[in-house]
């Protein structure tokens, strides 16, 4: 019988035939392997082997990746189960910016990835008749990831505090917001921090939007509904692609008009990061000197990210969008009659509710729970000269990271244990390029996190992992295997006469 043409339809196989698939991918793969790292405790308590702040897609890569190579890993989240990160509560665009095709945290494991999840269950065609994949769904597929993986993912755990100790443990002091705020503590060899865009800080907005009342204002990260922008004339501070997202959906909510106020002359036309993406990069950006990192992490930011062509029309097919570039906002005041007036640099503007679109930064005040942090974190313009022409206060701010995504002290000895404590999220771009989150990235930049944090443990343990192999007594040979022969004579005149055989 012959097989079917390549573009015959064949019906999808559905989830559970790719589950099996993937569990046979793992057997053969010995994935993932027992657990190696010798247990530990404090006064009683366990101490887990890496536990990691944030179950969005970073922190899900990075636990499946130490789970592969034997390390006990547990995830904390705040949100509940299957909100984790932004995809199914503040994120507002339809679809992902990334191409369909890329692999992100699968983890080099074909049945793992989100074209083997789509296909398995709408099948060939519709992967073809695909776009980008939506952002919701994105979001279904992270949770299958999950639970597929079986991660030990703890939901509604608030981190209240993080605390390096000089015994070679991190306590993480919690909060457990479905048991009635029941406070905790944890203890791990090392903690990495997987808290996405937000990293160290959170949304950022000028000063002078905290002079307008706050009902009346919010950022493009906050959890709003657009419902309440019906009928009222909505500026929009930024062009980027949150900007778009948001003036989308309070325009889709009946929102009377929308003015998009951009800063620059003219919106970015070309995404540069595309440019320099590589396995080159991916696996090189970190070795880099430092004023390489810097001259790449800054031109990007100079250059900026232009909207996706998508998201930018979803916004101009609206007859109630007005686009008003060279108009950066540079304050605004209510005024008596309750109107809202922007001063741009075109002129006032009038509006009834402004959306800050105005992206984030590194803010340790907005992250009291690594408050304890900050005063010892060696950051990039302690100890990096910026180059002429180069200001850039984003990345001065930056952590100084060491190799394993690792927080080093600004003055020796004064935080012991605080380089157990890692980075792993949008802060780490400058020390570590994007494998900290972009999803081009993640499998590589979570694998050779987890490889390293699984020698480090391995080194720090050395003397018990040579203890256990001195103890390890499980016998290859039995002693039945062979029979002991007689060892034949020595005869000369037998030698002889061999060696005189022609």
């Amino acid at each position: 019988m012959s097989s079917p043409a390549p573009d015959a339809f064949t019906p999808p196989a559905g989830l559970p035939h790719l589950e099996q698939r993937l569990r046979q991918d793992l057997l053969w793969l010995g994935l993932p392997p027992k657990h190696w790292v010798p247990p530990s405790a404090r006064d009683g308590q366990p101490v887990i082997d890496v536990a990691v702040i944030g179950g969005g897609m970073a922190g899900l890569t990075l636990s499946a990746s130490l789970k592969h190579l034997g390390v006990q890993t547990v995830v904390f989240d705040q949100a509940p189960a299957g909100f984790e990160g932004p995809w199914a509560t503040t994120a507002r665009m339809e679809t992902l910016r990334s191409p369909k095709e890329l692999t992100g945290p699968a983890l080099g494991l074909p049945a793992l990835t989100f074209r083997a999840w789509f296909e398995s269950q709408f099948g060939l065609d519709a992967w073809r008749a695909l776009d980008k994949i939506p952002r919701l769904q994105w979001m279904d597929y992270l949770r299958w990831y999950r639970q597929v993986l079986r991660l030990d993912v703890r939901n509604r755990q608030r981190v209240a505090a993080v605390r390096p100790r000089a015994d070679g443990v991190v306590q993480l002091d919690l909060v457990d917001e479905g048991e009635g705020d029941r406070a905790h503590t944890v203890l791990a060899r090392h903690v990495v921090i997987a808290t996405g865009r937000d990293g160290l800080g959170g949304p950022w907005v000028p000063d002078w939007a905290h002079a307008l009342p706050r009902e009346r204002w919010v950022h493009s990260s906050h959890a709003w509904d657009g419902a309440m922008l019906r009928g009222k004339r909505v500026a929009v501070i930024g062009g980027g692609a949150s900007a778009m997202d948001a003036a989308a959906t309070a325009l889709e909510n009946g929102a009377a008009r929308v003015d998009l106020l951009i800063r620059r002359r003219e919106l970015p036309r070309i995404n540069k990061g595309k440019g320099s993406g590589s396995p080159g990069m991916s696996h090189g950006y970190w070795m880099l000197p430092d004023e390489w990192k810097w001259r790449f992490r800054h031109y990007l930011n100079v250059q900026q990210v232009p909207p996706p062509q998508g998201s930018t029309l979803r916004v101009s097919r609206h007859a109630q969008a007005h686009f008003h570039l060279g108009a950066g906002a540079t304050g605004a005041t209510v005024r008596p009659d309750g109107v809202i007036r922007v001063e741009t640099a075109k002129g006032p503007l009038a509006a009834d509710f402004v959306i800050f679109c105005t992206g984030f930064r590194i803010d340790w005040a907005q992250r009291p729970e690594f408050a304890g942090l900050q005063p010892h974190v060696r950051l990039w313009r302690d100890r990096f000269a910026t180059p002429e022409g180069q200001d850039d206060e984003e990345l001065a701010e930056s952590p100084d990271l060491g190799p394993l995504f690792e927080f080093q002290e600004r003055v020796p000895g004064s935080c012991p244990g605080l380089d157990r404590v890692h980075c792993y999220n949008y802060a780490a771009a400058l020390s570590q390029g994007a494998g900290a989150g972009d999803i081009p990235q993640i499998t590589d930049g979570s694998q050779r996190l987890a490889r390293g944090l699984a020698g480090q443990l391995m080194v720090e343990d050395a003397d018990a992992h040579f203890a256990a192999m001195q103890r390890y007594a499980e016998p290859e040979l039995e002693g039945h295997e062979w029979t002991e022969a007689s060892f034949p004579a020595y005869e000369e005149a037998a030698l002889a006469r061999e060696g005189a055989a022609p």
